[in-house]
């Protein structure tokens, strides 16, 4: 197999107290960091300190579950956090160069807030905004926005496919120089320059044009977390940066070769689309060191919440009533995330894991890439995804904060750039720049352009 080189982009996942089940209770974690803005601060000013493309949001607009046993040991996650634009917007104030992600979902809410709320971050942030889009998987969101039930899941993805092409349509309202702002003509904007959408489909109505000029990116990143069949259909139609999960090498490049081989067919090419798996590294001076550092986060996790992460992520299916120590029932077809459903049935079945044994091992990173070792076992293991066109970069899951992501940038980043594989300074200021992303032209520049560069036909 050829094998790349250049270099490779690194997210930091921001989770609340960080991404292990158990992460709160750890000694040296901040147990209120969700709610704590200098916190966060911090954070995002020591992953631009370390030249990491951007800092990545998650977001859930609901419990996940109703057992109040079971939320009242693990309310950090999703509910005791702050809400993730109005979170980036305040960091945009105090950070210079590191891009800024959020997630926002396709299923409750509307395309024009989404596309509003993302080009106002843009201006504010001088070009550092991506939008996360996912569909939501989880039923208790539904029951907050006037659902009894949530929407199935091909119906959420056709849902999503046009809300992404109705926020794109608004952030091309106006062309890149349509605001004249002319004083002496009394002229604000140019009206030739404005365009409105006018949108009716299946799903959304919407007449436009966006009250945000155009933005610094051309407009935001857009960024998709989904590895379903209808997930990778609408990463490849319209996503830039993917964040994705699969356990070993050889799903990682199966994964990377199936989705930039749909490119094509939408008119783009393997340069459009950033491929980043989450990681979750646990990081030592030995690897003894590690282990010792992973299993005292393991010893935390409280059997009644792992249980309860596990039936999350497997698709909503109760498994109280099997045995811990027995194996993985074979599960009905989820209405939720489908592929982590499938990959942690793939995990069991591949390790003979109980169901103890399993949400033990998807405690820490739910599913996504668990590494635990030396600082250069680490890098050993990203580089090798990334050399084989596994990934193009990874969003670092730390598995407590603050400590989790220090150690990630005070060993890990500098074996990265020993190796080449890292910058050791930004060379733009957008989140584009960063990624390596083009500038999407506005759709009327570009039609201008073809047709001044199509031959005039000459008289016979």
């Amino acid at each position: 197999m050829t094998q790349r080189s250049g270099q490779i982009s690194l997210g930091a996942f921001l989770y609340p107290a960080g991404h292990h089940i158990a992460a709160w209770r750890h000694p040296e974690a901040q147990a209120d960091g969700g709610i704590d803005f200098r916190f966060y601060a911090d954070l995002a000013r020591a992953a631009e300190a370390a030249k990491f493309d951007l800092i990545f949001l998650a977001d859930g607009a609901g419990t996940r579950g109703d057992n109040v046993d079971v939320l009242s040991r693990v309310a950090h996650s999703y509910q005791a956090q702050l809400e993730p634009l109005t979170l980036l917007s305040a960091l945009s104030a105090v950070t210079e160069r590191i891009g800024l992600v959020a997630t926002a979902s396709t299923s409750f809410n509307e395309p024009y807030h989404v596309a509003r709320k993302f080009a106002s971050l843009d201006h504010l942030s001088g070009g550092r905004a991506g939008w996360n889009v996912v569909t939501t998987g989880n039923e208790h969101e539904a029951r907050n926005f006037n659902l009894d039930k949530h929407y199935a899941h091909a119906d959420r993805y056709a849902r999503a496919k046009e809300f992404v092409e109705v926020v794109t349509g608004l952030w091309n309202s106006w062309e890149d120089d349509a605001f004249v702002r002319d004083k002496e003509r009394g002229i604000f904007y140019d009206r030739d320059k404005r365009h409105v959408l006018n949108h009716r489909g299946e799903h959304f109505k919407v007449q436009g044009p966006l009250s945000v000029s155009r933005t610094p990116q051309g407009h935001p990143v857009v960024v998709q977390a989904g590895s379903s069949e209808a997930g990778k259909e609408l990463a490849a139609r319209s996503g830039e940066v993917v964040f994705t999960a699969q356990q070993t090498l050889e799903e990682a490049v199966a994964f990377y070769a199936d989705l930039k081989g749909r490119l094509a067919r939408y008119g783009r090419t393997h340069d459009d689309l950033r491929v980043m798996p989450g990681v979750f590294p646990v990081v030592g001076a030995s690897e003894a060191e590690a282990r010792e550092k992973f299993e005292q986060l393991q010893a935390l996790i409280d059997p009644v919440v792992g249980l309860s992460l596990l039936s999350t992520i497997a698709g909503g299916v109760d498994l109280s009533a099997y045995p811990l120590d027995g194996p993985i029932p074979d599960l009905p077809e989820t209405n939720g995330t489908k592929s982590r459903q499938q990959l942690v049935i793939d995990l069991a079945r591949r390790e003979n894991l109980t169901i103890r044994q399993l949400y033990q091992r998807v405690a820490g990173a739910r599913g996504h890439w668990q590494i635990v070792g030396t600082a250069e076992q680490i890098a050993d293991e990203l580089e090798e995804r990334f050399r084989h066109y596994g990934a193009d970069g990874y969003n670092i899951m730390a598995p407590f904060l603050p400590g989790g992501l220090h150690d990630f940038i005070a060993h890990v980043i500098p074996e990265l750039r020993r190796r080449g594989l890292y910058r050791t300074e930004y060379t733009g200021t957008t989140l584009r720049d960063h990624l390596g992303l083009k500038r999407p032209a506005h759709p009327a520049a570009a039609t201008a352009q073809s047709t001044q560069a199509a031959p005039v036909a000459q008289p016979a």
